[in-house]
């Protein structure tokens, strides 16, 4: 138990330490930063249920102030922005890779690989276009397309994920729960 409130913690301050990387931001109003690899790699090395409670964990924390964010933004006016359906979509992206690393039988790099994509390019996408759509006031299409500048980092991103993954498990054996979902 205080092993997973560790890791969970850990992986939250992760996604945290990511955002320091410096973001650029574009027109839409939303940066590329790191953060989301860092969702990527909850859910992929901790499993959904501990990915899932590593990102709500740095969302509470976010929405009692703390700036964790990139570019350190904290608050509550984080979940009315332009970022906001890709913040909100920090649990569900890891809980997605995770899920779906947790039943793949592929080499562990090319499941992490395959399961950040899901979690860390289709799930978040999806959130985040929905949240870009509402707050901007544009057509899902038109929030589509504004998303497409993140496309080749995200694809990177997941890349090296996947590159932390196989080696962490090579390093430690175990260390990758999301294949030990019972742990």
């Amino acid at each position: 138990m205080e092993r997973n409130v560790a890791l969970i913690a850990l992986f939250a301050a992760l996604i945290a330490l990511l955002g320091l990387v410096p973001k650029i931001d574009l027109v839409s109003g939303v940066p590329i930063t790191a953060q989301s690899m860092g969702v990527m790699m909850a859910g992929i090395i901790l499993g959904a249920k501990r990915g899932f409670l590593a990102g709500a964990l740095l969302l509470a924390l976010v929405a009692v102030g703390l700036p964790l964010l990139a570019g350190g933004r904290g608050g509550l006016g984080v979940f009315v922005g332009p970022t906001a359906g890709f913040a909100i979509g920090f649990p569900f992206a890891a809980f997605a890779a995770g899920w779906l690393m947790e039943r793949m039988k592929a080499p562990i790099a090319i499941s992490a690989f395959v399961s950040a994509l899901f979690g860390g390019v289709v799930v978040l996408y999806a959130m985040g276009i929905v949240g870009m759509s509402l707050v901007l006031g544009k057509s899902l299409s038109e929030a589509a397309l504004l998303s497409t500048p993140f496309l080749i980092g995200d694809v990177i991103k997941a890349a090296v994920t996947a590159l932390v993954t196989d080696q962490l498990a090579r390093l430690r054996p175990g260390a990758v729960l999301s294949r030990n979902a019972s742990r």
